[in-house]
């Protein structure tokens, strides 16, 4: 059994939930407003680089590009 692959919004719900934070404690920990963390949990598609970087920092993460196979 392989990895199991987490989408940028299931990863960041599920640290955010690991550390028993709140959506507003987590939005106010990273310097961001709660209604962009709810969309970042959603999944929205278009949000700001700069912002979920904010957000990934507090797990020592950052976005970057992953290769993957085309099927």
């Amino acid at each position: 059994m392989g990895k199991e692959k987490l989408t940028l919004n299931q990863f960041v719900k599920a640290k955010r939930k690991s550390l028993k934070l709140t959506q507003k404690e987590m939005a106010e920990k990273a310097g961001v407003g709660i209604r962009f963390l709810r969309e970042l949990e959603r999944g929205k598609e278009t949000l700001k680089m700069d912002k979920v970087n904010l957000v990934l920092d507090l797990f020592g993460c950052e976005l970057g590009p992953i290769k993957y196979e085309r099927q």
